[in-house]
Parts: C-alpha cells; sequence; structure tokens
C-alpha cells in the first residue's frame, strides 16, 4: 500500500493527509505499538514516531489545562487532536532541565519492563530467541519474539575494532611486502600484466622504496632489500614482514623459521628479521598503507611499455611528491623525518653481500661429497651423513646441516671430474672393488691395467671411479684402441678418465677415416681356379638329378615302370 504526501504552505515539512493523521492518532489512543500501526498503514516508523511525540505531548498539555472535556464526552479523535498544519515560525527555547529526547524513548516496547536482565543476557552473547524462550519460560512473556529481536538488536551494538597506535624510534624498524603493480607490457607475450611491486617502509619517517619485478624468488627478495638499504643509505635494526616463502619457511608463533639465504643477507647488513603473525597484517600497517597509496594515487590508470619504465616513474614520483608530502598522523613532511633519521641507520658494509645457492649432500664413502660432478673433501662429517652445501660463484662451502656449523671450504671447480681431496685424507686400503677393476683391465690389456693401477696408487679408492670408466670403454670401443689409448696416455701422462676417453674418441675416429680412404680393388674374373670344378662334372650332376626325378613320379601315360 502507498500514500501520498502532501507539502505544507512555504515550510518545506512533508505532512500526512488528513485521515492518515486522524487514523495514526486513533490508534495511539487505543495503545497500539510503532510497529502495529505500521503494519496497519503503511506509514513509516519515523513518520509514526513524530507524530506519537506530537500526540504524547498534547495529551500532556490537555491533562494540565483546567479546561479538559469531560470523560464521558466522545469527540472524533481529528477535531480532539487537529494535527498541526503548519508548525509555529517560533520555536520556543527549550527548558533549563529538560533531557534530550531519545528516538528510542518514543517506541514503548513490551520487552521494556526486562531491560536490565535482556542486558546482562546480551553481555553474555545470548541470541535473541533464547532470550526470547527464557521469557516465556521465567517471567510469564506474552509478547511476540519479534518485539524481544527488536529490543535486542537496539541494546547489542558492536565496538570496533582497536588498535595499538606503535612509536618507533629514528632507524628501529622498516617493514616489506609485495603489492600489485601497473599493467606492463610483457616482453615474451606481447600483453598487458601486472608485475609484483615490492615496498620497504621507514616506519619513522614512512619513506619508501618501490620497485616493479616481473618473477619473485628468494634470490630476487634478498636483492631488492639490498637495493633498498642502498637507497636509503643505511640499514634499520629491524624488518618486519609477511610470511611469504621467499622470507619465512616456516610460519610459527614463537619459532618462525626463515629461509637461510634470507636470513645470511640481514645478518651482513646487521638486520633481524620480524615476521608479523598470520592473518594479523596490521602489525606491518606502515607498508601496507604505502602500497595502498601507491597504488590508488601513483599507478591508478596508468599502463607501461616496460619494467624499467615503471620504476622509473616510480623513483620520480617518490622523490617529487610521496616524499615532499604531509603525513596525515605525524603532521610532518616526509623528507624532512627521513633527513632527521638518515644519520641513525645503520652503516652499510663496504662489500655486498656474495649470493649461494644451497644444496643437500650426503657424503660418500670416499669422504666426499659430489657438486657439478666434481667430488670435494667433507670431512669431518662422518660417512653416509647428511650436509649442507653453498655453492657460490668461485668458492663452496660444506656445512652441517643442523647446526650450520662451517666444515670445509673449497675452491669451486668448473671442469668436470676434478677432485678436492688432500692426500693425508684419501683411503688407500684396497677391496674387492679394486680387485675386481684391476681383473677387468687386464681383460684389455697390460696398458690399460697398468694405468688403472696408476689411478689406484694416486688416489686410492676416490680412484675407483676412472679405473671403472676406463674399462667400461671396452664395452662401446674395440679392445685394442682402449689397449692404445692407455698406452698412449702413459707415454704422456694423462691420468684422468676423460683424457683416456678423448683419446679413444679420437682414434675411432682415424680408423673410420682411413677405412674410408682405403681403395676399393676390383677382382678380375677367372675361369680356373682349384675351388672351381669343371663344367662336365655339373653337367653330370644335373643329369643324375633329372633321372632320379623321373624315376619316382609317374609318367603322364598312367605307365609305371
Amino acid at each position: 500500500m502507498f500514500f501520498s504526501f502532501e507539502q505544507e504552505g512555504d515550510q518545506g515539512v512533508n505532512v500526512l493527509k488528513q485521515h492518515l493523521q486522524s487514523t495514526i492518532f486513533t490508534l495511539l489512543e487505543r495503545g497500539a505499538s510503532q510497529h502495529k500501526i505500521h503494519e496497519l498503514t503503511g506509514v513509516d516508523r519515523k513518520t509514526i514516531r513524530r507524530y506519537q511525540a506530537i500526540y504524547e505531548s498534547q495529551q500532556a498539555v490537555g491533562a494540565n489545562s483546567p479546561t479538559t472535556a469531560p470523560t464521558g464526552v466522545a469527540e472524533p479523535a481529528g477535531a480532539r487532536i487537529p494535527p498541526p498544519q503548519a508548525p509555529p515560525s517560533p520555536r520556543p527555547p527549550a527548558p533549563a532541565r529538560a533531557a534530550p529526547v531519545k528516538p528510542f524513548d518514543f517506541a514503548r516496547s513490551a520487552s521494556e519492563p526486562h531491560r536490565e536482565w535482556i542486558e546482562q543476557q546480551v553481555r553474555l552473547q545470548r541470541n535473541a530467541q533464547a532470550i526470547y524462550q527464557d521469557l516465556v519460560d521465567q517471567f510469564g512473556f506474552t509478547a511476540s519474539y519479534d518485539s524481544v529481536k527488536r529490543f535486542v538488536r537496539a541494546l547489542r551494538h558492536v565496538d570496533p575494532e582497536q588498535f595499538d597506535r606503535l612509536a618507533f624510534i629514528v632507524g628501529e624498524e622498516s617493514q616489506v611486502d609485495y603489492g600489485e603493480g601497473a599493467p606492463t607490457l610483457d616482453p615474451k607475450t606481447g600483453r598487458y600484466r601486472k608485475p609484483r611491486l615490492f615496498v620497504m617502509t621507514l616506519r619513522y619517517s614512512r619513506r619508501s622504496f618501490r620497485r616493479v619485478v616481473w618473477k619473485s624468488s628468494k634470490q630476487v627478495w634478498a636483492q631488492l632489500h639490498e637495493e633498498a638499504f642502498r637507497y636509503f643509505g643505511g640499514s634499520t635494526q629491524y624488518v618486519v614482514l609477511d610470511n611469504l616463502r621467499e622470507g619465512v619457511i616456516t610460519p610459527d608463533l614463537y619459532e618462525p623459521e626463515i629461509n637461510r639465504l634470507y636470513a645470511a643477507m640481514l645478518e651482513h647488513y646487521g638486520v633481524v628479521a620480524d615476521p608479523a603473525r598470520v592473518r594479523d597484517p596490521n602489525r606491518k600497517g606502515t607498508v601496507e598503507h604505502a602500497i595502498k597509496h601507491t597504488q590508488d594515487t601513483a599507478l591508478k590508470g596508468r599502463r607501461f611499455e616496460s619494467i624499467e619504465a615503471q620504476n622509473e616513474f616510480l623513483m620520480h614520483w617518490e622523490e617529487n611528491w610521496a616524499a615532499r608530502r604531509i603525513h596525515g598522523s605525524a603532521r610532518r613532511q616526509v623528507q624532512a623525518m627521513f633527513q632527521e633519521e638518515k644519520p641513525h641507520l645503520q652503516a652499510l658494509p663496504l662489500t655486498g653481500f656474495r649470493y649461494f645457492k644451497e644444496v643437500v649432500r650426503t657424503v660418500n664413502d670416499d669422504t666426499t661429497v659430489s657438486i657439478d660432478r666434481s667430488n670435494y673433501a667433507a670431512r669431518p662429517a662422518p660417512i653416509g651423513s647428511l650436509v649442507c652445501v653453498r655453492v657460490y660463484d668461485t668458492t663452496l662451502e660444506i656445512r652441517d646441516r643442523r647446526t650450520q656449523e662451517l666444515l670445509r671450504t673449497h675452491p669451486r671447480h668448473t671442469e668436470p671430474g676434478s677432485l678436492e681431496l688432500p692426500e693425508s685424507e684419501r683411503p688407500f686400503n684396497p677391496s674387492r672393488q679394486t680387485s675386481l677393476a684391476l681383473a677387468s683391465a687386464g681383460d684389455i690389456g697390460p696398458r690399460a691395467k697398468a694405468l688403472c693401477q696408476h689411478l689406484f696408487d694416486a688416489e686410492g679408492r676416490v680412484g675407483h671411479r676412472g679405473m671403472w670408466g676406463i674399462v667400461a670403454l671396452a664395452k662401446k670401443y674395440p679392445t685394442w684402441l682402449v689397449e692404445q689409448a692407455c698406452d698412449h696416455a702413459l707415454r704422456h701422462h694423462l691420468y684422468r678418465y676423460r683424457q683416456v676417453r678423448a683419446v679413444v674418441e679420437r682414434l675411432f675416429e682415424q680408423a673410420l677415416e682411413r677405412l674410408d680412404r682405403a681403395p676399393q680393388l676390383a677382382l678380375p674374373l677367372t675361369q680356373e681356379h682349384a675351388l672351381i670344378r669343371p663344367a662336365a662334372e655339373y653337367g653330370a650332376l644335373f643329369n643324375a638329378g633329372a633321372q632320379h626325378s623321373a624315376g619316382t613320379h609317374p609318367s603322364t601315360t598312367g605307365e609305371t615302370e
């Protein structure tokens, strides 16, 4: 049901039509609730509340008036309480002791007598249905459930979530996180896509470093930190990060496991990682706000043709706009606070961090570990144990897997088959494998056995690999070629398997070339030779065969011999 409204005079006040006003006053006189009047008339409850206030005020005036109508006289509701067609122009001043009227005071709920008990139940987090059931059982409540539900909804309010405002000293903390950059043309696909936006923000001054990258990894994550430290001219004492895989291997409230490459980089710069709790991004709200500010202000609606162009724009925007803004809560310029904080940042080391690749290896029975087809001594790590190997550009480190204690450092070999094992650590005890390898080499030839014996005498059990490699060459190439290659290796002091294999391959290619260059001799045809019988003997053999065939098969005439 819809009702029309008429605008009264020049006062700009919307009032109901006369019949609706009379209906509302009549229902109020009979004690109907606002909810019941709304169901019957369709008038908004705020409008009903306004007319209820008018009704109550006029009732109070009529009760104090000496000209009150007699009780037995019945008057129409509209005549008894004429609705004001226009409010009085000058509003009388409110009484000095009059309290402000709350909207809820106009609506007298049936649950009002039980307010105190209902408030206790609401504080216990009980729902309206349970409160209604107890009202009926314990207090004989006769009103409807909807009345209780509305009353509980008015009482229940949700307190806003409270956050502590943290304060930090200069140079104490920085916060880092990833976001999404602006759409950028990908050179590989030719399409626009959003790169990853790295942001590091100094907690005290709110100065930020921003960089976009296509892909992230453990090393990229650490390198971005280094670039940020160099950009600021120093490092903070702590860095707060999210629990992403590039920084935290295992999130934990008490003992999070930090990625070793990332932890080593931070240790190089004297920084301590402080991961935020899981699903608690407000701990690093400064960098969260910096990312949103970058996306909404600097990058919103922009496209870039290259990743370099976007990084150049971000640097320009930081220097010319973000750093010169007045921070909302601090009420100071970001650049001015950064100039105050910069002398308190930790000094950068003279050299940058050396990045490495960490792998896990098992110590072989010759006390070495294999890295890129080369072997390196791993003592004092026991045989069969697992060790961590950090592979740098020119060196490698062997560390205990559990404590990360440094065990050995070796120069890194680039040629496969290299061995880094001191003479004093080489085991020279012969085994059954030694005897078997020497016996197999003896089957090839004496020079092959002599070469294998020399490998064992020089390297011990480590030389078993080279010995078996030489023996295996005889399975692919002729034995005389392998023997010839071993003789060449002994004469020229070539004691590595790969060198012997190269000699065998070269000799094999030379043999094939000689076969290709060998002339093909044309043999003359001859009629007389010791292996060639006379033609008469071949004729007699053919006749004997024909007679034998004629004697064993019936003739075509049907006669038999």
